[in-house]
């Protein structure tokens, strides 16, 4: 069979095409010419001795001298035309024809094995490829068995597709696939959505999304091949990749000089290691720091742990915690490096366990803002509590991210728990399904409340029980009637996740829609609906920080059980300092594996998006930086982002400059100087809060409520009685009386 054929589909099922008579194709050429093919005949055979009428064959044009030269396969071509019963007079018609007809042909067949065993029958439709086509530039990304995808535009603009994998039941998908996209046009290849191809039940045994979910990662590396091609053709300068750092279990490479500043930073000088954990040691000083770190800040923290255990890096919601267990272990200093609120809420939590005389010290003498803490505490946003206080029952759902005194003046003014965006979703649906006719007020992240009423929107488009999954409470039907009581402040926003707009999500959406996408759920309403889509397909994760950690985790660890050469890419869709935690977790993993002579090799690539502005080009003349040696790791550097550029509050690299402010020598003259018999450090303290809420009660004890009441429903997964009560004795006029 010559390479302008294609891949036969199978025509729409009928009475003819039971289970028990799946025909077969015999293939014969009225022409032996194979530079010009004439219109073949698809005869079908059964073992009934019912025939149905022959198909008519839609013919692909053939090959051309702009299509590229795909390596030899051991039988038939990988480019061949689909098969279909009737010709379509328009072309755009095409492919939802074709679409249709194989949904058509799944549905009919009822058992679960007659679907697979249709899978098997199109998966030897598929011619193979040879080894040399089975390299890592063709792989397909996220898939469970490893797939490889070609792609080609012939001389009259039409897309053409090739595939195999190790999985017959995938190869069958892969067929499906080509069967109706190859020979469309650009333009049809990309309408096509994920969603199109729901309709295609193939009936896996147990719902094994894994599988299912290839046929939307093939699809995704379709389309992603098909926008390159035709660039290519219009002539478009590509897109620069995003710096990025590749982690392998013999080092890390890092791609730009951004990503390689991030690099040099996880194998700190050891002196200066040494230097810190003696100082600590002796003075007994334990250290929180949140995820957002300076990279240079983490790598000694991260080295300096092995040697002294009370050191954590997390997220803010456990930095309190962690600082109680320090404290209960004997350490008579807390450290914090954060923003001002992380440091004034672990000085809280210390009171609330019973350590008033454990020191708490932040890292800078001037102030330590926040964007989102800041716009909790404005004016508006007092303005935006005071209506939900005349709308009862109403719920203040507040950010963790926030200062103690905004969570003391909120919960004076309406019933208030706060929440972390790992668990946002469900204390939101809890507090429905549990309050009749509640009226919620979520802040102060706008670009969250958004995200959180959009998910709430898909949600209403979902079977119950798809909507069970995500809380058993909960229908599609109930999730309707709650939108119109979801309210979301809309002025606050974090400057960090801000930057994921409509540029760097075009970058992405064009250079890595098939990578493994990871989002905030502080990230604008772009980058989460493609995150969100991407987590459809098992390709992606919108949350905390914590829940982006442990995703990439996962996604390592099944790549070393599957035990084949993988190379896995992540996009870091929150801020650039979260790097450190997951270089040191990815070469844990990678690391363990390494001890198997008979180990796969994972690459582990980590891409910072960054804006165009902190770009730099670099000419075929310019081989770009020399390698470096760090520790025992060397790391070549390719160019790509200017050092110094872009890490500011006006955009480029996500990268926070309040937390940025927690610098290394400041963490060593903190720790240097205690205890503070002079008074030195009196800027450095986070001091208690000496003022009264409005109605006269301590700060520190009605800011810590709503962070007690978020313990308690972690805890027993329902809103604590007193907050119930709280809400629905609320007096309607501006005051609640939770504090009563």
């Amino acid at each position: 069979m010559d390479s302008s054929s294609a891949t036969m589909a199978v025509r729409a099922s009928s009475s003819s095409f039971s289970s028990s008579s799946s025909p077969f194709f015999s293939i014969s050429s009225t022409n032996g010419n194979p530079d010009h093919p004439s219109p073949r005949l698809f005869k079908l055979k059964t073992r009934k001795t019912q025939i149905p009428k022959p198909l008519r064959c839609i013919q692909s044009p053939p090959h051309d001298s702009n299509s590229f030269k795909p390596a030899p396969r051991n039988s038939g071509s990988p480019f061949s035309c689909s098969a279909v019963t009737v010709s379509p007079t328009r072309t755009s018609d095409l492919v939802p024809f074709k679409l249709q007809r194989l949904v058509s042909e799944f549905q009919a067949l009822s058992e679960p094995i007659e679907r697979v065993k249709r899978l098997l029958y199109y998966a030897g439709l598929l011619p193979r490829f040879e080894d040399l086509a089975r390299v890592d530039s063709n792989r397909v990304m996220g898939c469970t068995a490893r797939v490889w995808l070609e792609a080609r535009m012939d001389k009259e603009g039409k897309m053409r597709f090739a595939a195999d994998s190790d999985s017959e039941i995938t190869r069958g998908f892969c067929s499906c696939l080509i069967s109706v996209l190859d020979g469309a046009s650009p333009e049809e290849v990309l309408a096509v959505k994920t969603e199109d191809l729901a309709a295609l039940n193939v009936g896996l045994a147990g719902g094994q999304h894994s599988r299912v979910n290839t046929w939307h990662n093939v699809l995704i590396s379709m389309q992603k091949k098909t926008r390159a091609l035709v660039a290519q053709r219009e002539g478009k300068a590509p897109f620069e990749p995003f710096p990025s750092l590749v982690i392998t279990s013999d080092g890390i490479r890092a791609k730009g000089s951004y990503a390689e500043a991030q690099a040099r930073f996880l194998f700190p000088d050891e002196l200066r290691v040494q230097q810190l954990v003696d100082v600590l040691k002796e003075k007994k000083i334990g250290v929180v720091a949140h995820f957002y770190m300076d990279p240079e800040v983490q790598g000694v923290l991260t080295a300096a742990q092995k040697q002294w255990p009370h050191i954590y890096i997390s997220d803010s919601l456990v930095m309190a915690d962690t600082a109680v267990k320090m404290a209960k272990a004997g350490c008579k200093f807390i450290t914090v490096l954060g923003v001002d609120f992380m440091s004034e809420n672990v000085r809280a939590i210390l009171d609330q366990a019973g350590f008033p005389e454990v020191g708490v010290y932040r890292m800078s003498n001037e102030r330590i803002g926040c964007s989102l803490a800041d716009a909790a505490a404005a004016p508006a946003y007092m303005s935006y509590l005071e209506a939900a206080s005349r709308s009862p029952p109403s719920l203040h759902v507040v950010y963790i991210n926030t200062a103690l005194e905004t969570k003391a003046f909120s919960h004076e003014v309406v019933p208030t728990i706060t929440c972390t965006s790992s668990n946002v979703v469900q204390t939101i649906l809890q507090a429905f399904a549990q309050v009749p006719d509640l009226e919620v007020w979520y802040g102060p992240d706008s670009y969250m409340g958004a995200n959180i009423a959009e998910l709430f929107q898909q949600m209403t488009k979902m079977t119950d029980e798809e909507v069970a999954e995500i809380h058993p409470e909960h229908t599609s039907d109930s999730i309707r009637s709650l939108l119109p009581r979801l309210h979301y402040f809309q002025e606050g926003t974090c400057i960090v996740h801000h930057l994921f707009g409509h540029e760097v999500v075009e970058r992405i959406n064009e250079m890595y829609c098939d990578a493994f996408l990871t989002a905030h759920f502080e990230v604008p309403g772009e980058m989460f609906s493609l995150a969100m889509e991407a987590k459809r397909r098992g390709m992606g994760v919108v949350g905390s920080t914590q829940n982006i950690l442990d995703f990439i985790k996962q996604r390592v660890q099944e790549a070393l059980d599957r035990n084949v050469n993988d190379h896995l890419q992540f996009v870091l869709g929150t801020e650039s300092g979260m790097v450190t935690s997951i270089v040191a977790a990815v070469r844990s993993l990678l690391g363990s594996a390494k001890s198997s002579s008979d180990g796969a090799k994972i690459n582990v690539e980590i891409v910072f998006p960054v804006s165009s502005d902190s770009m730099t080009r670099t000419s075929n003349s310019s081989p770009g930086l020399n390698s470096i040696k760090v520790g025992d790791v060397i790391l070549p550097v390719i160019p790509g982002v200017a050092g110094g550029e872009g890490c500011s509050i006006h955009g480029g690299c996500a990268s926070c400059p309040y937390m940025k402010m927690n610098s290394l020598s400041s963490l060593l003259k903190v720790c240097q100087q205690l205890p503070d018999e002079k008074n030195e450090l009196a800027k450095y303290k986070a001091e208690r809060y000496k003022t009264q809420t409005p109605n006269g009660k301590s700060i520190a004890d009605v800011g810590c409520e709503p962070i007690l009441h978020m313990r308690q429903f972690q805890a027993s997964k329902k809103l604590p009685e007193k907050l119930v009560s709280q809400i629905l004795h609320s007096n309607g006029n501006g005051r609640s009386l939770s504090s009563s």
